[in-house]
């Protein structure tokens, strides 16, 4: 396990290091992590919280941290002799992995002594953002293939940290299977692959090629027939083979596409094989793809039957980053704990004040309605009805009366010690797609998703109102 201490911001240290010089370092506060509307994230997958889990497990400064820190020569003694002792004892709560979630709800709290709190603060933010972008993007890369997709993108992820915990989260996501052989190994999860354009290259002939291995790997023959000329040569050179096989008694597992018109050849490809008699025989296809894409070749009839996407979920194209913050929202003054709001002129940007949770309200039908972001402390009777609103537009209101609710937040950690045991991954995936079927399609679409109500509590939206207005300078 790698020591991860000093994978945080330098300001983290100096304000630990001036909170412990002004006598704040035990004042204990309460932090937020949410991410802020934006373009293509009308909601997420959260993703990442096990990783956090291991950090926090082991948070220490060892002697090489202390020592590389005095280099520094902006910390004393007395700094470095708390961080001597530095152990992680506060709470953290937190939405599981795989829950769906949207702008503005906490994804995370930290209750903690200002000196702990504030250092978590960046490695937190780095492991859920990532790993819910990406869970993110591999969901609408998943609910638009119309088949099976393979996550492929270790080769052009941002390192190999990105490469494992992408291929994690997109796992999350929907993914079925991943190329990364080490993520495969650490998670247990199904692993996947095919040939690449070299293996052919190096025989003299294409035929040659895919006739070798075939021979190799007879129980695994996927042939990428677009080196060449795929419907001149390509394909019918698999279908040769693939005949060979059938003869012997073995079974071709079909053909890989990598470039070109997608559309048009799968669907040409599709009449070859059938034609040839293997419509038992799929076609796969990789190369740049996207949700974007797989939706217009989904609209083109194109023929296909498993994806291997890699660059654009990887690196989450068009969205690099969610965006996600950790704000203070209360802070303990004598005993007793203070809301704290952080104001300004973009509304978004305005926090939600105290110590919160967040409930999933579900309709008649057991279907997701809305989103109730609340006081930690507020109890809601089921039986009788909820009024819920808009929180800038209140105006807009609705009454339920044959309604449940389901706390969205689990315990962590509690005083430091760990009381919430991670899912495997294969558990946390298919927790998530159970947790996605509770949700109309029309909400998760991928195109002007209809709007999901995220409102306040009467509690909260008083608290909000009141500190926004009382506000001194």
């Amino acid at each position: 396990m790698r020591n991860l201490t000093l994978l945080t911001d330098l300001y983290q240290l100096t304000m630990m290091n001036a909170y412990l010089k002004t006598g704040k370092a035990d004042t204990r506060a309460n932090f937020d992590v949410f991410y802020r509307p934006k373009e293509h994230l009308d909601f997420a997958i959260c993703a990442g919280l096990e990783q956090v889990i291991d950090y926090i497990n082991n948070l220490h400064f060892d002697e090489s941290d202390i020592d590389y820190l005095k280099t520094l020569e902006i910390f004393d003694e007395e700094f470095f002799n708390a961080l001597r002792s530095f152990r992680f004892t506060g709470s953290v709560s937190a939405i599981r992995e795989g829950e769906v979630i949207f702008p503005g709800e906490p994804i995370l709290t930290v209750n903690a002594p200002l000196f702990q709190a504030q250092l978590v603060e960046t490695a937190i933010l780095n492991m859920i953002n990532h790993q819910t972008l990406i869970a993110t993007k591999a969901f609408k890369i998943c609910q638009e293939a119309k088949g099976v997709v393979m996550e492929f993108g270790l080769r052009r992820a941002q390192g190999p940290d990105a490469g494992i915990y992408g291929a994690r989260a997109a796992i999350i996501g929907g993914c079925a299977s991943t190329s990364n052989v080490l993520t495969s190994k650490m998670y247990n999860i199904p692993c996947a692959g095919t040939h690449a354009h070299s293996w052919v290259m190096s025989f003299p002939t294409e035929l040659d090629a895919f006739r070798a291995y075939a021979e190799i790997y007879p129980k695994n023959t996927l042939l990428l027939v677009d080196t060449y000329d795929t419907l001149r040569s390509g394909v019918p050179n698999a279908i040769k083979v693939f005949d060979e096989m059938k003869a012997k008694g073995l079974k071709p597992m079909g053909i890989r596409l990598d470039s070109g018109d997608l559309a048009y050849l799968t669907k040409k490809a599709r009449k070859m094989l059938d034609d040839a008699g293997h419509a038992d025989c799929k076609i796969c296809v990789s190369g740049d793809l996207d949700e974007y894409i797989l939706s217009s070749l989904d609209k083109q009839g194109a023929k296909i039957d498993s994806y291997g996407v890699g660059t654009k979920l990887i690196t989450s194209s068009l969205t690099p980053a969610l965006g996600g913050v950790y704000k203070l929202s209360a802070l303990e003054v004598d005993g007793k704990w203070e809301p704290k709001i952080k104001l300004s002129d973009t509304t978004e940007k305005i926090t939600n004040p105290g110590i919160k949770t967040t409930y999933r309200i579900y309709d008649e039908e057991k279907m997701a309605f809305a989103d109730l972001i609340c006081l930690r402390n507020e109890t809601f009777d089921t039986t009788k009805p909820l009024t819920i609103f808009h929180p800038i537009e209140t105006w807009k209101k609705t009454t339920l009366t044959n309604y449940s609710m389901r706390n969205l937040m689990v315990d962590v950690f509690v005083d430091g010690k760990q009381v919430y045991k991670s899912p495997s991954l294969k558990e946390i995936a298919s927790y998530s797609k159970l947790v996605r079927s509770e949700f109309w399609e029309e909400y998760l679409r991928l195109v002007n998703p209809n709007i999901y109500k995220v409102d306040l509590s009467d509690g909260l939206y008083n608290l909000k109102k009141f500190m926004t207005f009382s506000h001194k300078q």
